[in-house]
């Protein structure tokens, strides 16, 4: 943990992380949210934690929220995940708060008070979103089907998106709703490889009233936003960082393993390699947000997504070289190193894929419409 982090800060992560790590394997062998553990975060007001004080939150800043996410994810990835994904809506908010939007600020005043807990749908949806929207007086009725929507049976607010067929054009309209709002259903279908305990089950919207105050954003439909350069400077880091926990994982687990077999010493600074180059890449994606004060662009996205495969490349190279040092008990169920095998093929799923990043990159790059019909 970092050492300017407050010290009652690192004893209760610590604290929580023992209790997570015993809890890991039977809520990943069950396919079962982390509903204590969500608790036990709650409790002690980590869903507020990066939202500053002035807004009535615990004023963590960005890093140190990075952090505390990736010590999570040593013992318990899918909690890590989850985590990570209400806390980068609402570093979006602190974000917006910094340049003096009044929403952000009064979104977060009211996070903070009540100490909500935010689930979404964000990448999945992505440039084309989903679903259906019909004008009437004062809003509109939606009916969506929204998937990976992590950490819902532990959140009270859904964030999302719908299309909109106006009379301009195709659009997506963007919202925050309680998950208690009538015709909204949370599924119990997350079955997975890994990242078992996200709870990231589908949500259906079925005639859902969604009111012109809920609507937060508006953008044309399959087009690239600058809205965009935004949300994934402050959502990748975070994100980063719940797998570079399990990289930590591995990498301790692989080295208590080798310990006194010299002749594994190769196979050893292979796997440090690894993980030395996934940690320089998150490091430097976290230091490109510069605790908020980066300048949202193209190019800086452009330079966030190569980041984060590169990250991405690291964790798995290290985790895998990690499972030929652990050797055959690692290949059993109940082994943590087994479980952080499967959550970390997880990594591959959220923006962009390797194959779309390196796609928007190189097009971007040539001056190109980084935005093709792959990357749709």
């Amino acid at each position: 943990m970092e050492k300017n982090l407050n010290p009652q800060i690192i004893q209760q992560v610590e604290s929580l992380c023992g209790q997570f790590e015993q809890r890991a394997t039977a809520n990943d062998q069950r396919c079962e949210f982390v509903y204590d553990n969500y608790k036990d975060l709650k409790d002690l007001r980590f869903f507020s934690k990066g939202i500053p004080a002035e807004f009535g939150g615990g004023d963590l800043n960005y890093h140190n929220l990075c952090q505390i996410t990736r010590r999570i994810a040593q013992s318990c990835g899918s909690t890590a995940l989850a985590y990570a994904m209400h806390s980068h809506p609402v570093a979006l908010n602190v974000f917006k708060a910094k340049k003096d939007d009044v929403k952000a600020k009064m979104t977060l005043e009211k996070i903070a008070s009540n100490e909500l807990i935010i689930a979404g749908t964000g990448a999945n949806d992505w440039l084309e979103s989903n679903g259906s929207a019909t004008a009437i007086e004062g809003g509109y009725i939606i009916n969506a089907h929204k998937r990976f929507v992590s950490g819902g049976p532990g959140a009270q607010v859904l964030v999302s998106s719908v299309n909109f067929e106006s009379a301009d054009g195709n659009e997506v309209l963007h919202f925050s709703l309680p998950f208690s709002t009538e015709g909204v259903q949370i599924q119990s279908n997350w079955k997975t490889l890994g990242m078992r305990a996200t709870g990231s089950n589908d949500v259906i919207l079925e005639n859902v009233f969604l009111p012109d105050s809920a609507i937060v954003a508006r953008r044309p439909a399959g087009e690239w936003h600058a809205m965009w350069d935004a949300i994934l400077p402050n959502a990748l880091p975070l994100i980063c960082s719940a797998y570079m926990g399990l990289a930590d994982a591995a990498y301790a687990l692989a080295l208590q393993s080798s310990q006194g077999k010299s002749s594994l010493a190769n196979l050893v600074g292979e796997m440090s390699n690894h993980r030395t180059a996934a940690e320089l890449a998150l490091q430097d994606l976290i230091d490109r947000h510069a605790e908020y004060q980066f300048t949202p662009s193209q190019g800086n996205t452009e330079a966030v997504l190569t980041r984060k495969t590169l990250v991405h490349q690291g964790v798995k190279g290290c985790i895998e070289v990690a499972t030929t040092l652990v050797g055959g008990s690692g290949f059993f169920q109940g082994h943590p190193l087994e479980r952080i095998v499967r959550d970390a093929r997880a990594m591959h799923f959220h923006p962009l894929p390797e194959h779309k990043q390196t796609l928007f990159s190189g097009r971007l790059l040539q001056g190109l419409d980084p935005v093709c019909d792959l990357i749709k």
